[in-house]
């Protein structure tokens, strides 16, 4: 019994990424997400400011947040 819990506890110790950094990443996801569907757009001038230059930029920083959620510690 004593072999269980020091294996499962073990286990705890070596999991590279907590609960934070999920939550992180899945909000880094979202930004991106966010990005992309800016650029989409639906309609309005293929130039526009939102399409080349707005949505670029929030694509960028949202994987610059998952790189920050990913190296937190």
């Amino acid at each position: 019994m004593t072999d269980k819990k020091t294996t499962s506890a073990t286990q705890k110790e070596e999991l590279v990424f907590t609960k934070k950094n999920y939550q992180l990443l899945i909000i880094s996801m979202v930004i991106v997400v966010v990005g992309f569907l800016l650029m989409m757009g639906a309609d309005g001038d293929i130039y526009d400011v939102r399409r080349t230059l707005i949505a670029p930029m929030v694509v960028l920083f949202g994987f610059a947040f998952g790189v920050y959620a990913v190296l937190k510690k």
